[in-house]
């Protein structure tokens, strides 16, 4: 690379506790880290919080930082960033105290019964495929696995789980074709 690191001399200092290159390394790089947590949260005080949690990360590591491994103000903005997503992933997962008011616009309850007829369907259709074309169909569509890590989980080439996903799906489109005609 050839570039060298601009931070690792002041980062050297406050490994060594200089309270003064503490508090030169928080004015370079309180700015950029608010403006960043800013900008992915939409709230100041949030992003004043990660900033300062990413400084706790940067004083604990500071002493075992090594030059040249990586440049410190990449590795402080994927703290941060993770610091963000965090946040973000909190926010997702927060229940809420009273249910939003909306219209269910799910099946009404007498489809639930023709759906768990078409489930029993399904099921037993998969159960009379081959046991590999089984295992692909289940890798893929209900593990979610891609077809690589599904070809490696089962030992095969792509190129064969491919052709047993495409023998599988025809098998049973053939068995519930009933179900799409309805």
């Amino acid at each position: 690379m050839g570039t060298s690191d601009p931070d690792a001399e002041l980062l050297s200092r406050v490994a060594d506790g200089d309270p003064a290159a503490a508090r030169a390394l928080v004015a370079r790089k309180l700015p950029r880290l608010l403006s960043l947590a800013g900008r992915m949260l939409g709230d100041p005080r949030e992003a004043e919080d990660v900033a300062q949690d990413a400084f706790v990360r940067v004083w604990k590591q500071a002493p075992r930082w090594r030059a040249g491994e990586a440049k410190f103000d990449t590795w402080l903005h994927r703290v941060a960033m993770n610091l963000c997503y965090d946040r973000l992933r909190r926010r997702r997962e927060t229940p809420m105290a009273d249910p939003p008011e909306r219209v269910d616009e799910g099946p009404g309850p007498d489809r639930g019964l023709l759906a768990a007829d078409v489930g029993r369907r399904v099921a037993r259709a998969l159960q009379a495929l081959p046991e590999r074309q089984r295992e692909a169909i289940v890798l893929c569509h209900y593990q979610e696995l891609g077809n690589i890590e599904a070809a490696q989980v089962m030992g095969v080439s792509v190129e064969a789980l491919e052709s047993l996903l495409a023998r599988g799906r025809r098998a049973l489109r053939a068995a519930l074709s009933d179900l799409a005609e309805a």
